[in-house]
C-alpha cells in the first residue's frame, strides 16, 4: 500500500500561495479583534461591553450569512475575495484613524467606542462574504483526491492565525500601542492582496447561474438539514464555541484576576496558538478520519475541561497551560468539520453551505463573546467561564447519546472514495 504525503497539497504552487492569503486574513482579523477587545475595555471597565463586541459582528454576520452564500455560488471566486480584503482594509483604515490621538483628542470616549461599534458592524457585513468565498475557492485550488489533506492544512492554518494573531496583539499593544498595532493589521491585509494576485481566475462551476435567491437559499438550507452528518457537527461546534468564549473575557483576567497586565495577556493569548501548532504536525502524519465521530466529541469535552481549569486558576502558568490544552482540542475539531464539509459538499453548492456554517460556528464566536461578557455582567467574570465549560460538556454528552450515528462516524471510507 503505498504511503500517504502529508504534504501532498503542499505541492501545489496555488495552494501554498492560498495558505499565505489565507493566514495573513485571519492573522489580520483575529489581531484587529483582540487590539478592539483591550482598547474597549480600557475605555468603559465594563464586561458587557465586550460581549457587545461580538454583538456587533455577529448581528449582519448572521443576517447577511445565507444571502452571501448565494452570490458567492453566483460570482467568480476571486475578484470577489478581493472586495472582502479591501472592504476589511477600509475597516482596519477607519480603527486607526479612531486610535490617533492627534485625530480623536476632540472626541469624548462615548464617541470613539460606538464609532468602534459601527466599524465592527460593518466587519460583520464583510465576514459574511469572505468565509464562504475563501472556502468555495480552496476547492477549485486542489483536485478532489486532495479535499482532505487540503482542508487538514487550510484548518490548522486558521488555527494558527487566529490564536497567533491574537498573541501578537497583546504583544503589539505593549510594544507600540493600541494605534500602530492597528497599522500593523492594515500591513497583514496588503500580503494578502499581493498573494491572491498569484492565484489565477477560476470558473465558475454552478450550472444553475441565474437561479431565483430563495430557490437558492431553500436548496442550500435543505441540503444541511437533511444531511445529518453535516448538520450535526456543525450543531455540535456551535454549542461549543458559544458557552465555551472564555477568550473574549481575557482582558479581564489579564487586568483584574491574574494581574499580569499586556504582557501577560500575550501570553495568555499565546498558548491556545502552540497547542493548535501542536495540532497542525500531528493532524499531519496522523489523519483524524478514523473514527471522526468520537474524536470529535472527545475533542470538544477536553475543551470544556481546559475551559473550566482556566476559568478556576488563579495561578498564571495553570491558566496557560488550561488555554493550551484548549487550542489542542479545538484544532482537533476545526480539522475534522472542515474535513466533513470538503467531503460532503457539492461543488456548487459550497458557498451556500459555507454561510450555513458561518452562522451556526463563525458567528457563534461572537455570539459566545456577547453570552460570556453577558454571564460575567449578571454572574461574576470565573462563574460565567466555568458555566460555559460545564456547559459545553453538557452538550458532548447528550449529543454522544441522542446522535449513534454521529457518535458512530468514520470518514475513511469517503477519503478512499476520493482518492480513487
Amino acid at each position: 500500500m503505498k504511503k500517504k504525503d502529508p504534504y501532498a497539497a503542499l505541492r501545489i504552487k496555488e495552494f501554498s500561495i492560498f495558505l499565505v492569503l489565507r493566514f495573513a486574513m485571519v492573522f489580520a482579523w483575529s489581531m484587529q479583534f483582540i487590539v478592539i477587545e483591550w482598547e474597549v475595555y480600557s475605555l468603559t471597565k465594563d464586561p458587557l461591553s465586550l460581549g457587545i463586541i461580538g454583538l456587533m459582528e455577529i448581528i449582519p454576520a448572521v443576517s447577511m450569512a445565507l444571502f452571501a452564500g448565494h452570490i458567492v455560488d453566483q460570482k467568480e471566486k476571486k475578484g470577489l475575495l478581493l472586495k472582502c480584503i479591501l472592504g476589511f482594509s477600509f475597516i482596519s483604515l477607519g480603527l486607526f484613524l479612531l486610535t490617533w490621538p492627534y485625530i480623536v483628542s476632540d472626541l469624548g470616549p462615548k464617541t470613539i467606542l460606538y464609532s468602534i461599534y459601527f466599524l465592527v458592524f460593518l466587519g460583520g457585513i464583510v465576514r459574511s462574504f469572505l468565509g464562504p468565498t475563501t472556502f468555495s475557492l480552496l476547492s477549485l485550488i486542489v483536485p478532489k483526491k486532495l479535499y482532505p489533506n487540503a482542508a487538514t492544512w487550510s484548518s490548522s492554518v486558521w488555527q494558527i492565525a487566529s490564536f497567533s494573531g491574537a498573541a501578537l496583539a497583546g504583544l503589539s499593544i505593549t510594544l507600540i500601542g493600541v494605534h500602530w498595532s492597528m497599522c500593523s493589521v492594515l500591513g497583514f491585509a496588503v500580503i494578502a492582496i499581493i498573494a491572491l494576485s498569484q492565484i489565477a481566475i477560476k470558473p465558475i462551476l454552478n450550472p444553475k447561474i441565474g437561479e431565483p435567491m430563495m430557490q437558492s437559499l431553500k436548496e442550500g438550507v435543505k441540503f444541511v438539514v437533511n444531511d445529518k452528518i453535516i448538520s450535526g457537527a456543525l450543531t455540535l461546534d456551535m454549542f461549543a464555541v458559544l458557552f465555551g468564549g472564555a477568550v473574549a473575557l481575557l482582558p479581564i483576567f489579564a487586568q483584574d484576576i491574574l494581574k499580569v497586565g499586556p504582557e501577560g495577556f500575550g501570553v495568555l493569548r499565546a498558548a491556545p496558538a502552540v497547542g493548535a501548532f501542536l495540532t497542525m504536525f500531528i493532524s499531519a502524519y496522523v489523519p483524524f478520519y478514523k473514527n471522526a465521530g468520537m474524536k470529535l466529541l472527545a475533542a470538544i469535552f477536553v475543551f470544556g475541561i481546559a475551559i473550566i481549569v482556566f476559568g478556576l486558576s488563579t495561578i498564571f502558568w495553570l491558566s496557560v497551560f488550561a488555554l493550551f490544552m484548549s487550542g489542542v482540542a479545538d484544532g482537533i475539531s476545526v480539522v475534522i468539520r472542515q474535513t466533513i464539509l470538503q467531503l460532503k459538499t457539492p461543488d456548487h453548492m459550497r458557498g451556500r453551505v459555507a454561510a450555513v456554517n458561518s452562522i451556526f460556528v463563525g458567528s457563534s464566536n461572537e455570539l459566545g463573546a456577547f453570552e460570556s461578557g453577558l454571564t460575567a455582567k449578571l454572574m461574576g467574570t470565573v462563574t460565567a467561564v466555568v458555566f460555559g465549560g460545564s456547559m459545553t460538556l453538557l452538550t458532548v454528552i447528550v449529543t454522544g447519546i441522542k446522535s449513534p450515528t454521529f457518535r458512530k462516524l468514520d470518514l475513511q471510507k469517503d477519503i478512499e472514495e476520493h482518492e480513487k
